[in-house]
Parts: structure tokens; C-alpha cells; sequence
């Protein structure tokens, strides 16, 4: 069976002070395959005790996430060098946790994809950055305000016909566009193994509803999933997956329950089923 993976985003937030070492005590409580791990920007001048204390729990990280201002910098067209060398330093923490995969935010913030050649040019750095550490950059389908995330991904393949991406469901979701990946003109996108993983989650708001982007569990919002998993079936997507609702409370308490009935969900529901 196709692993499902934990983002250790969904259990450590700004609620509870982004405070890692409650991955200890959480790891053995939920019923996920491996993690992936989130790396935040207040963490970049202390990263050599998160990433001593990470190893210390001996967690299988197959993915990373990268860091999501790399994106926001990229997208401002300042600071360029600050970009890349903080991918750098996302790229040596994932070669460290043996993570394969880096999902990255190609663009982000306020600017997104309002000036995206500044995008589209800095992907081949990036990707020179990951390739020289045996990592894999995979681009995420994140919200735009300018177009939209397909059109944006479409752009991309155009010009770097050989990249990878993570699809994910609520990105897709919050554009309405999960009816796009079925169309005939958009099949490269699984069909052709473009999508290397996916982001499970779901979203419940209207068409570009800003104020209701929030990280929902699988079941609780309006993604067709039934649908979404018949396609992989269909295509014989052989990724993984991550889960990224978010698990915590405004107080920074986290539902463990939440994510294994999720999780449980998830394999009884589609997984088995197709």
C-alpha cells in the first residue's frame, strides 16, 4: 500500500511556539508511515540543534517541505541570494534527515505570481542547488492572485518539460480547478509522472474565499475524493502521500484522534477500495 506520511507542520505551529520537541512525544501516536518535516524561517539560526534533535528521534522522513519564505523572496524579484541560499540550507537539512524529496513554494506572499518570470528564472537555480545535493525539487501547486496554480504549472512544463511536482488537493480546491486534472489537455500532469506526491487535505469555501484557507481534514470540506482517487487508480499513481490538516488548537493542544481517523479514512475509504 502507498505510504501516508504526516506533515509535522499539522502538529507544530505558532500556537504552541513551533516548539519541535513536542515531535518526541508525539511520533508514537500516530499512525502514519513516516513524516514529512517542515521547516520554518525562525528555525534557520538554530537549525543545528533542530536537525541533532530531529536525528535523535530517528523518524523516516522521505520528504522535506522547504521553508515557504524561499518563495516570497523569489517572488518580490529582491534579495535573490538570500532565496538560494536559504534553499541551501534547506537542501543540506533534507540530504541530513536522508529525506529524497524537497517540496518547495515556488512562489508566495503577497507578490505570488504577479511577476512570475522572476519565477520561472530562478526554478533552474534552484534546481542546479537540489540536484548538486541527490535531491529532488518537487514545485507545489500553491494559490495564486494573479492567474491560477494550473496555469502557472503549465507555463513551468513548457519550458522545463523535465519537472516534478506535489499536487495539492486544497490548493487545487480553493481555485476550483480539481476539474482541470481530468481534462484531456491536462493529463501529462499524472499521466505523464509529473506529480511525484501529494498533499492530502481538503477545503470547504467558496472560489478564491481568502478567508476561509484553512488546512481542513480529509471529509470535512468539498474536494470529490472519490473521484480524485479513482484518477489515481486510473493513471497507477505510484507517489506517496502527506497529510496536512492541521491538528492543533488555538492553544496549541494536538488531536492525535483527529489524525488517525483521518488516516484510517483515508485507507479504508479510497485506498483499499482502488
Amino acid at each position: 500500500m502507498k505510504k501516508i506520511l504526516c506533515s509535522t507542520g499539522a502538529l507544530i505551529g505558532r500556537p504552541n511556539g513551533r516548539n519541535y520537541k513536542l515531535l518526541k512525544e508525539l511520533k508514537d501516536k500516530i499512525n502514519c508511515d513516516g513524516f514529512e518535516f517542515m521547516m520554518y524561517e525562525t528555525w534557520y539560526s538554530e537549525r543545528a540543534e533542530v536537525l541533532k534533535f530531529i536525528l535523535s528521534l530517528n523518524l523516516n522522513i522521505p520528504v522535506m517541505h522547504c521553508e515557504k519564505s524561499v518563495g516570497e523572496i523569489i517572488s518580490r524579484g529582491e534579495n535573490l541570494n538570500e532565496a538560494f541560499e536559504n534553499f541551501k540550507i534547506n537542501c543540506s537539512m533534507a540530504e541530513k534527515l536522508g529525506a529524497k524529496k524537497l517540496v518547495t513554494h515556488l512562489w508566495g506572499g503577497l507578490p505570488s505570481d504577479r511577476n512570475f518570470t522572476n519565477n520561472i528564472n530562478a526554478y533552474k537555480e534552484l534546481k542546479n542547488i537540489a540536484d548538486a545535493y541527490k535531491i529532488e525539487l518537487l514545485i507545489e501547486n500553491v494559490v495564486c492572485n494573479t492567474l491560477s496554480p494550473m496555469k502557472r504549472i503549465k507555463e513551468l512544463y513548457l519550458i522545463y518539460p523535465d519537472i516534478k511536482f506535489v499536487f495539492d488537493t486544497k490548493m487545487a480546491q480553493f481555485h476550483r480547478e480539481l476539474p482541470e486534472i481530468y481534462k484531456e489537455e491536462n493529463a501529462f500532469l499524472f499521466k505523464e509522472n509529473m506529480v511525484e506526491h501529494i498533499h492530502l487535505n481538503d477545503y470547504k469555501g467558496e472560489y478564491m474565499d481568502w478567508s476561509n484557507l484553512k488546512v481542513l481534514p480529509v471529509g470535512e470540506g468539498d474536494v470529490d475524493f472519490k473521484s480524485f482517487f479513482n484518477l489515481l487508480k486510473e493513471i497507477n499513481y505510484e507517489g506517496d502521500f502527506t497529510l496536512e490538516s492541521t491538528a492543533f488548537n488555538k492553544e496549541g493542544i494536538v488531536d492525535t484522534n483527529m489524525l488517525n481517523e483521518e488516516i484510517s479514512l483515508i485507507k479504508k475509504k479510497y485506498l483499499l477500495e482502488n
